[in-house]
């Protein structure tokens, strides 16, 4: 185990956890978990998602106070659920539980803002430890893992991407995973219930977070997050 610094504006895990979300899509694991947070951890209560979209809708109806993120969700790719997530649940406690413990994606995944990152076959009393670290201010990965998120020869673009893309807002993450599928902003209006302005406003801000001048660089940047670009490495 390893402990870092946490951001400042990440509030501590006891004394005010009274719901968390575990987003997984295995059902047997999320018992496992939330049996681990209510009795190593004194959870008051577990609220679980079996895919991006329904943690989203989860996170939108409040009282959150810690969330637990399997990467390998079916409706989303790589990190993209990481950063969407992070981006409607500022201030909360993230936490990623993952059988993929590649060092790299470890850390790429405290650089889009996860305060920890635990391997899912962890005992419990590993889990433990984490939140226990987190409580304390600190950042929990497993020991050996270094945080530097570009792996050995990588470009020194290449590490940046995560960090740039974990400042979207969750419309304007959604926007980039719509434009990655190829939709035009008429067919992203229409699916998302806004203005076709509105979507070509939210573009304009996505390329200049992105620093790119185009959509096709945009898509670029998000690729660059996906687990086989992450893992051949």
């Amino acid at each position: 185990m390893r402990d870092f610094p946490m951001a400042a504006d990440t509030p501590p895990v006891a004394g005010r956890i009274r719901k968390a979300l575990i987003v997984d899509d295995h059902p047997l694991f999320c018992d496992a978990l939330s049996m681990t947070l209510q009795s190593a951890f004194d959870v008051a209560e577990t609220v679980t998602a079996p895919d991006l979209t329904t943690a989203l809708d989860r996170l939108a109806e409040g009282g959150i106070g810690l969330v637990l993120l399997d990467l390998n969700l079916p409706d989303v790719s790589g990190l993209d659920g990481l950063v969407q997530i992070r981006g409607a649940a500022r201030g909360i406690p993230l936490v990623v539980v993952s059988s993929i413990t590649d060092g790299a994606l470890i850390a790429r995944c405290i650089a889009a803002g996860a305060n920890g990152f635990v391997p899912k076959h962890s005992a419990r009393a590993i889990f433990a430890e984490a939140l226990a670290s987190i409580d304390r201010g600190e950042t929990w990965v497993p020991d050996g893992v270094s945080l530097d998120p570009r792996p050995t020869g990588a470009a020194d673009g290449e590490g940046d991407a995560v960090e740039k893309l974990s400042q979207l807002t969750r419309q304007q993450a959604r926007i980039l995973q719509l434009i990655c599928e190829g939709k035009l902003n008429k067919q992203i209006a229409y699916e998302l219930s806004i203005a076709e302005a509105t979507v070509k406003a939210h573009v304009t801000a996505i390329m200049r977070k992105l620093g790119v001048h185009s959509r096709t660089q945009a898509v670029l940047v998000a690729r660059e997050v996906s687990f086989v670009n992450l893992l051949q490495d």
